[in-house]
């Protein structure tokens, strides 16, 4: 089931957006290739509810007054003081077209390497690099972990159950979580400070269109291109 979210288009910039914020309303822009950006607005709690469910990986059918768009919630700003959404930028999709994104890994059960074994439990990855037709992102990748039930098991990329439609642009053999036996606190110490891998960063969509406005607040990594 594909969500659906309404917007009315809107000529309100720079400071006026203030006052369109304290009405219920997130300023947006929808834009994508071939499309000429559009400067729209959204209803803040209705925008919450979709964003819950889709998140940035999921197609929502965005009706601009009476017209349907297929999007995917692409880029949001985030005010650092209340953390309330105060920009959204949509990226219209061809359904035609392979998407590149980055989709997180859910982790599900429990491992009975750690609650038989006192084992730690380490998570190597929390999110893949998928490829996909627009109506065939997922949401989230589960992990099932309760099949750890020793320290020789692990949960590599190979071993995933993926919906139809969706390829892993990832190296099969690469580690997603196992489980290692207990560790003293100052190993787990010295474990949590061990620097993280730099996962290769992909490459964007492409630069936001200008519509005369910076919006304030936090700005979420894009992670969202268009394939080939």
């Amino acid at each position: 089931m594909i969500l659906e979210l309404k917007a009315e288009a809107r000529k309100d910039t720079g400071r006026k957006l203030r006052a369109l914020r304290e009405k219920g309303f997130i300023p947006a822009v929808v834009y994508g290739p071939g499309h000429k950006p559009i400067s729209i607005q959204v209803n803040y709690n209705e925008f919450k509810k979709v964003f819950d469910e889709a998140g940035e990986s999921t197609l929502v059918k965005l009706k601009v007054d009476d017209h349907l768009k297929n999007v995917l919630i692409h880029d949001i700003s985030i005010d650092p003081i209340d953390e309330s959404f105060v920009h959204v930028d949509f990226y219209q999709v061809m359904m035609d077209k392979v998407i590149k994104t980055h989709v997180p890994l859910v982790f599900e059960g429990e491992a009975p390497a750690v609650k038989n074994l006192d084992g730690v439990l380490i998570k190597n990855l929390t999110e893949l690099e998928i490829e996909a037709l627009p109506k065939d992102l997922p949401r989230e990748i589960k992990v099932d972990i309760s099949l750890l039930d020793s320290f020789d098991k692990h949960i590599r990329i190979k071993n995933l159950q993926l919906p139809e439609g969706v390829k892993i642009l990832e190296e099969p053999e690469e580690l997603i979580v196992s489980v290692i036996p207990p560790r003293s606190e100052e190993e787990l110490k010295e474990l949590e400070e061990k620097p993280v891998e730099k996962v290769e960063e992909v490459e964007k969509v492409g630069e936001k269109p200008e519509e005369g406005e910076e919006p304030t607040g936090e700005k979420k990594e894009e992670k969202t291109k268009e394939g080939s």
